[in-house]
């Protein structure tokens, strides 16, 4: 255990951006021959501002090269790629990707110092642990901003997020928005893909918490050994100063044995982990339990729901008690924040019956929350399942498989099938959930008439759960997007069905 004081990395010079031989000389490009201004930067021609550094970089289907003359219209003074602009004066280096963190830093004059930075990485989980450790840390006193995969939530307002870590130029911009609108602290998930391509290179992280790692990505990863090795990354010297690490996770504990820098751990089932759940209680209201912690014990009580929102509420107490934070005001805090967008989200219109939407798009999701919303209702649980598309094609049939083990009903329907043939994903959900041979299967490609269908299938007493899209109001197929929010969609039907009845 160590000592709980922390203050920030320093103060950014102030000023409004940098020369482009500047950034040159910081990564060894080519000086071009005529120097400009550079005022920000963006990795896509579409935002692009004025005075913009355009970061083009290649990719699957396209070259952000493809894209300079909109880069250039909307006002872009240079880019940084692999290869020469031909309407920009250009820092050419080899793997761009790895110096758009510096780059992005320099330019928006490190103002990534003058926050403290708190990391929420693992399989499941990230996002309500950081949006949980926001509200506890702004009860406690600091000025909170946080990066989610739902937003970029600041002091004075939000904007969508696309990923759940965005590129190194949304981060580094954004960081400097908190930060000029008065953030001290900044609560931010952190995928292993955002490791893999330097989404977060330059930045240092005042704590990085741990929460868990189960088969996920693969299709992008290869295997778990590359997948914990990504995770285990940000917990280098060089990255973070503190660790809080989930030692009841197998990996945790593994990675808790490893690391070099100071480590609090935390879990709800080792009792030498230094801050421990124990006392959870889970009902159809809400989760309580009590944190037995250093610097004594705590009661909290969270009106959200599920097992999972203890282990979360855990983890983000821990990471700012690391941080030194008064125990009873992020306590407070963590009982103030009412809901999670998508996760587990109920969705009450007076039907007799429980009705949620939640994100989980693995198994260990669907393990972790099926059976406790069973546990809360005395009839039959409904569940629409299906999977997006570009993703782990592996883990189709578990998800199948795994929601039929578990579900009384399964109803197998689209989620984003992207450049997907959708059928096809599908029929592999599909698959696996007759292997299971043990719920009611049923194919609905539409998803508003899967949801249509579970809710008239529902009697008292019985759960249905809309699952794997959580939050994200559009739905993709190929290059049709489709306005659709499970929550807004089950709903109206909800409403609906009410009203007929």
């Amino acid at each position: 255990m160590i000592e709980p004081d922390l203050g920030r990395g320093g103060t950014s010079s102030i000023g409004v951006g940098v020369e482009l031989n500047e950034l040159a000389l910081s990564i060894g490009a080519a000086p071009p021959i005529r120097s400009v201004r550079v005022t920000g930067a963006s990795d896509d021609s579409r935002t692009v501002r004025p005075g913009d550094l355009y970061v083009a970089l290649p990719g699957r289907r396209a070259h952000g090269l493809d894209f300079e003359l909109e880069a250039k219209a909307r006002g872009a003074v240079a880019a940084l790629s692999d290869r020469a602009s031909t309407v920009l004066p250009t820092l050419v280096v080899p793997h761009p990707r790895r110096r758009v963190g510096e780059v992005c830093a320099r330019i928006h004059r490190f103002a990534h110092r003058d926050l403290d930075l708190y990391g929420v990485t693992g399989t499941n989980g990230k996002t309500s642990t950081t949006l949980l450790l926001g509200a506890g840390l702004a009860a406690a006193g600091d000025s909170v901003a946080t990066m989610t995969g739902i937003g970029l939530a600041g002091p004075r307002g939000e904007e969508k997020s696309a990923r759940t870590t965005p590129e190194a130029a949304t981060v580094h911009r954004t960081l400097r928005r908190f930060r000029d609108e008065g953030a001290t602290a900044v609560a931010l998930e952190v995928s292993s893909h955002a490791v893999t391509e330097h989404r977060v290179d330059g930045l240092r992280f005042a704590v990085m918490g741990f929460l868990n790692l189960t088969p996920d990505h693969l299709d992008y990863h290869g295997d778990m050994d590359n997948y914990f090795a990504a995770k285990a990354e940000l917990f280098s010297a060089h990255r973070s100063t503190r660790a809080v690490v989930n030692v009841g996770d197998p990996h945790g504990r593994i990675l808790a044995g490893r690391l070099d820098i100071p480590c609090w751990t935390w879990s709800t089932a080792d009792r030498g982990a230094d801050v421990r759940g124990e006392n959870i209680e889970c009902t159809d209201v809400g989760t309580s339990l009590t944190a037995r912690t250093p610097m004594g014990d705590v009661e909290i009580r969270l009106p959200l729901l599920g097992p999972h929102q203890a282990e979360n509420a855990l983890a983000a107490l821990t990471m700012a008690l690391a941080a030194g934070r008064d125990i009873a005001a992020v306590a407070a805090g963590l009982e103030r924040l009412d809901a999670v967008p998508g996760r587990l989200e109920r969705v009450d219109v007076g039907q007799p019956f429980l009705a949620v939407v939640d994100y989980m798009h693995n198994t260990a999701g669907q393990r972790a929350l099926l059976p406790f919303v069973r546990s809360v209702v005395s009839g039959r649980l409904i569940v629409v399942v299906g999977a997006t598309g570009e993703r782990d094609p592996g883990k189709r049939f578990p998800l199948g498989r795994t929601a039929a083990t578990l579900a009384d009903v399964v109803i197998v329907s689209d989620e984003s099938p992207l450049s997907e043939d959708p059928g096809t994903i599908r029929a592999a959900v599909e698959e696996g959930a007759r292997a299971a041979r043990s719920a009611v299967v049923v194919v609905e490609a539409d998803r508003r008439r899967a949801v249509e269908h579970a809710v008239a299938i529902a009697q008292p007493g019985d759960a249905v759960v809309v699952a794997g899209r959580g939050c994200d109001a559009e739905q993709v197929y190929g290059d049709h997007i489709l306005r659709f929010d499970d929550r807004e969609v089950l709903r109206d039907v909800l409403a609906a069905h009410v009203a007929r009845s």
